[in-house]
């Protein structure tokens, strides 16, 4: 067994207090450090507190330390042997410096995957949590990080797979679409904090028209001389469903299609898949979301002062 230690550190020009608070929302709905949704957020079964179990993705740890406002730790899940941690520094001239540490004891298997890839990973989701931090306080990342090739590659590999789903109760287009259809599915990925729960932006999972909408539903297709379809893309309880229904008219239609179904559910699932990765990679980070709620905040309030302000 062998010990691995890595450290990352950034000095902020801002108060400890200020650095604090926003390490104290880990894992919580507006969360504002961790880079969900290009990575699986943080998660436990309860707020942040000691004894919270949870982790992200894959890797799993529960809350053994935590003082508000200056330092959480997290200790590996069994047979992971280990602690990551985050600390809040104050410094002189209102500064102060924000370090997350990782130490593990590794097995030769373990080690050869974390020098290979997952410190790669793991270094650049932990560059990620410093550059939110560094942004809400200060408005601005110096050096932001940028992913290589291979760590492009293991956020896809990590990304959230679409599964069958029966049709939902809230796709009513869909059900409404057809009398008798010949043939139903659905599938369905969960939205991670910070994907667009707007339906309209989910419009291009299929290269279909729209043929109507409803709240939180679009219901594309087309029709042909020897089949129907619709395909539905609903947004609703956190997650994005597409389900598909076909209507068949003739023997044309039941030999063709007995050749696409096939195929169906992997076409279906990928195109599901495609687009909910370019949501995931393209949505604001949890960062730059933290400052939109910051400047949306002040708006109300100087909008509320001007309201109630001398005549």
């Amino acid at each position: 067994m062998r010990t691995v230690r890595n450290v990352h550190e950034r000095i902020l020009d801002a108060p400890a207090t200020a650095v604090g608070a926003l390490v104290d929302r880990l894992s919580a709905p507006d969360d504002p450090l961790f880079p969900s949704p290009a990575w699986a957020p943080m998660a436990f079964d309860r707020p942040l507190r000691v004894g919270a179990a949870g982790g992200h993705g894959p890797v799993r740890y529960g809350v053994t330390a935590y003082e508000p406002g200056r330092r959480v730790r997290f200790r590996f899940t069994p047979p992971d042997d280990g602690f990551h941690e985050l600390t809040v520094e104050p410094l002189e001239d209102g500064r102060c410096r924000l370090r997350h540490v990782l130490e593990s004891r590794m097995g030769p298997g373990d080690l050869l995957m974390w020098t290979l890839a997952i410190r790669r990973a793991h270094e650049t989701v932990v560059r990620e949590v410093l550059d939110n931090a560094e942004l809400v306080v200060t408005g601005t990342v110096a050096r932001p990080v940028r992913r290589t090739a291979l760590v492009r590659l293991l956020q896809r590999m990590e990304s959230e797979k679409a599964t069958a789903a029966e049709l939902p109760a809230g796709a009513r287009l869909a059900r409404g679409a057809y009398e008798r259809p010949d043939f139903t599915d659905a599938w369905q990925i969960a939205l991670r904090p910070g994907m667009p729960h707007d339906v309209a932006a989910w419009r291009d999972v299929l290269p279909f028209p729209v043929v109507a909408q409803e709240g939180a539903e679009l219901l594309l297709g087309r029709d042909a001389g020897h089949l129907d379809f619709r395909a539905s893309v609903l947004v609703e309880d956190g997650r994005v469903t597409l389900s598909t229904v076909v209507r068949i008219h003739n023997r044309r239609g039941r030999l063709y299609f007995a050749v696409v179904r096939r195929f169906h559910p992997r076409v279906v699932r990928r195109m599901l898949r495609r687009a909910w990765r370019r949501r995931a990679l393209g949505a604001p980070s949890a960062g730059e979301r933290e400052r939109a709620r910051l400047r949306a905040g002040a708006g109300a309030r100087a909008e509320a002062g001007g309201r109630t302000g001398p005549a």
